[in-house]
């Protein structure tokens, strides 16, 4: 039987990275770690490079809409890569019988957040299908950014060394169940919100502070677990993470309790992890904390001299559980 795409394959779990892999990057050719943003280099200068494709549904969610999220998710994927964002594409796919008045409501959103971010919209595309050829609106971007050679390894995790500590900038899971509410009609006892942000300027003053950025990811499809899974792989490095001090509101846990899921595999929009070094990290989470988009960060575990590849989680129940990558999705079409 020949195989076929099934949505397991958009989850951001083993099944997206094995498609990514060895059918994508094997045919093309790309060398080396599969990172947020390419790095390229032409006449003495660094640039990135970033393309991504945004179906989500519903398209309006507390928190954003696909418009802020193209934006943002496209900004942050720069500015984790070491880069100052500067340019971004649109294009559109709009299905026949979309309302325009909610079309202008995302250009505008869209508009407004590059302003915020400091970003230009400069190019674009738009393609209208008929009815039933796509789900109302899908939009792709992609972004560059210039890198200062200093901070050109920070994507590739090649400068990580025993006793960095791992930092995020707080709660994880708040975009998927915003998603999962406004897609269910689930009213919360607590208003969710999507964390949807441009992260570029905390991470602009964090590089600017420090220099013992080791890597940066943002914790997008698959959430914080997938992402320590892809540098412990870079690495060969142990990770210990506490379980304790990775930050969750209390509504996002209730429902992960009720619906069994497990927030630290859920999508943010909102979220980077860094990698810092331990002479260091204490300033990186000052300056972090002073950001509105860090004022919640914590450090939640480190980088250790065993050389296993593995994530290991100091669970809240007292014991050790390895935390790995599973082959399926939690919840789709939330990015």
């Amino acid at each position: 039987m020949n195989e076929i795409i099934t949505l397991n394959h958009g989850s951001g779990y083993r099944l997206t990275h094995e498609l990514i892999r060895d059918v994508f990057a094997k045919t093309f050719g790309m060398e080396g770690p599969l990172t947020d943003s390419a790095i390229l280099g032409e006449q003495g200068y660094l640039l990135a490079f970033t393309t991504d494709a945004y179906v989500i549904d519903p398209l309006f969610f507390p928190g954003g809409d696909i418009g802020k999220l193209a934006v943002c998710g496209t900004v942050n994927d720069l500015a984790v890569s070491g880069a100052v964002p500067q340019n971004i594409s649109a294009s559109f796919i709009i299905e026949e019988g979309f309302p325009i008045d909610d079309l202008r409501k995302i250009v505008l959103s869209m508009a407004a957040e590059a302003i915020k971010a400091g970003v230009k919209i400069v190019t674009g595309d738009t393609k209208v299908v008929g009815r039933g050829k796509c789900d109302k609106l899908f939009i792709t971007t992609s972004g560059t950014g210039l890198v200062a050679g200093e901070f050109a390894h920070i994507s590739t995790a090649k400068n990580v060394k025993t006793g960095d500590r791992l930092i995020i900038n707080g709660p994880v899971g708040n975009h998927a169940v915003a998603v999962l509410g406004a897609r269910h009609e689930i009213e919360f006892r607590s208003q969710v919100t999507s964390d949807c942000a441009p992260l570029n300027s905390m991470i602009s003053s964090v590089l600017a502070g420090c220099k013992s950025i080791h890597f940066m990811r943002d914790l997008t499809r698959g959430g914080l677990a997938v992402v320590l899974n892809e540098l412990a792989s870079m690495t060969g490095s142990n990770i210990v993470i506490n379980e304790e001090s990775v930050p969750v509101d209390d509504a996002v846990r209730g429902l992960c309790e009720i619906l069994g899921f497990d927030p630290l595999y859920l999508a943010n929009e909102g979220k980077v992890l860094i990698v810092a070094g331990g002479e260091e990290y204490e300033e990186v989470l000052d300056i972090m904390r002073k950001s509105p988009e860090g004022r919640d960060s914590e450090v939640i575990g480190e980088i250790t001299a065993k050389k296993d590849g593995k994530v290991v989680l100091n669970a809240l129940t007292g014991g050790k559980r390895i935390l790995g990558v599973p082959s399926g999705l939690q919840l789709p079409r939330i990015c």
